[in-house]
Parts: structure tokens; sequence; C-alpha cells
């Protein structure tokens, strides 16, 4: 399958042209016009420091129906005990922050640039992008930030500096989402860690077909 070079406007090949990897189109920019469109159609950008913008629609996609959350008993276990305080959108630019400096197991470096970081920095200050932060003893020790598109919250990246800190943040997130009528979380590529939580992989077909009857019922146009 060829790989598109996208042009000025924000527009994309539709996604079932992605190559056997999952990569869609090259280039382009991170403005938030081009961000949410890619968004709405269930592509996300995902690139090394230094390359080109590369653009993705995995199949399968790996996503979290938010009913499917699975707590362990552990994990509820520490969310009674209120070690964590879990707040929301008050210290994005520190999340994703921490989330670029964060070590993980079979990577060099980070794909959340300092452009990446920007461009949804800049997201968040339009209400697009959202952050779920847990504390303890006023100090930040885990997170997770996304992009809300209609009733799908497109999960980017998380971390934690205390065991457990980023699936207290993440069950906090989710509860808010449902009460705002969202009902999936994308995840983009499977992981353990969010197998563990519920998470399952489904085909694109369907993740999309997902994705536009939640940006219908939102009314979701901007």
């Amino acid at each position: 399958m060829p790989v598109f070079r996208l042009g000025p406007e924000p527009i994309f090949p539709p996604p079932a042209l992605a190559d056997p990897e999952g990569i869609l189109a090259i280039g382009g920019d991170l403005e938030p016009g081009r961000l949410l469109a890619a968004y709405r159609e269930g592509i996300f950008p995902w690139y090394e420091a230094g390359g080109p913008i590369l653009w993705w629609s995995p199949d399968p996609r790996a996503v979290l129906f938010l009913d499917e959350l699975k707590v362990s008993r552990r994990l509820a276990r520490t969310i009674r005990s209120g070690r964590f305080e879990t707040r929301h959108d008050t210290a994005f630019a520190a999340v994703i922050r921490a989330c670029a400096e964060a070590s993980r197991p079979g990577e060099d470096g980070t794909w959340i640039t300092a452009e990446m970081q920007r461009a949804y920095i800049r997201l968040h200050e339009l209400g697009h992008a959202h952050s779920t932060e847990a504390w303890r003893d006023g100090k930040l020790v885990g997170g997770i930030y996304g992009v809300r598109v209609g009733r799908c919250f497109c999960g980017e990246s998380m971390f934690h500096a205390e065991t457990d800190a980023s699936k207290v943040a993440l069950v906090a997130l989710v509860g808010r989402l449902k009460a705002e009528g969202v009902t999936m979380m994308d995840c983009q590529v499977a992981s353990g860690h969010m197998l563990s939580l519920g998470a399952r992989e489904i085909p694109r077909r369907r993740f999309l077909e997902e994705l536009a009857a939640g940006l219908r019922a939102d009314g979701s146009t901007e």
C-alpha cells in the first residue's frame, strides 16, 4: 500500500488505505485543525524526533469500552485508602512532560517530542485535550492525557512515579468520562498494561464505526 504525502489542507486519505503496519500518511503539521481532523477519522501522529510526521491508523485497534474497565481488588483497596488525590485538567503540561520523560522498557528516547508537547498543550488550551492527575502530598505522581472527540477519548500516554498512581488516575478519568456520556477510550495499539485493565483489540472497521456513531450522537462537528 502507498504512504500518502499530505498537502497544506487538513485532509487525510481513508484509513483503510494504511499499510500493513498501520502507517497511512507522512508530512503535514500538528496544527489544531489537522490534529482534530485526524482524530475524528481514527488517525493519530506518531514519529521520532528529527523525522517527518507519520500518521497511523492500525488494524486491529486497541480500545477500552468504559463499561468493561477491570479494577482489581488490590487497586480497589488503593483507591479506597485515599492514598492518592485525583484532579482533572489542573496540570496538563506537567503530565505530558512527565509522560515524555518516563522510561519505558524497550524504548530509546520518546515519541512525545517538544513539538508534540506544544501541539497538545495548544489543544488543551482550546478545550480538546485533557488530563487526569494523581497527587500525593501535593506532588504529581501519576497521570494520563488524551484528546476528546465526540463520545470517544483518545488516550495518548500515561505515567507513574509511584505504584498504581497512573491506574488510579485512569479509573478517575473513566468515571468522569462516563458521566459525560463518553463510551470508548482509544488505546491505539495493545499493551499488556491496558489489556489487564479491560482493553481489547477490535477490527479497525468496527472502531471507525463506533467513532463515527459517537461523533453523530454527540453532535460533534468542530
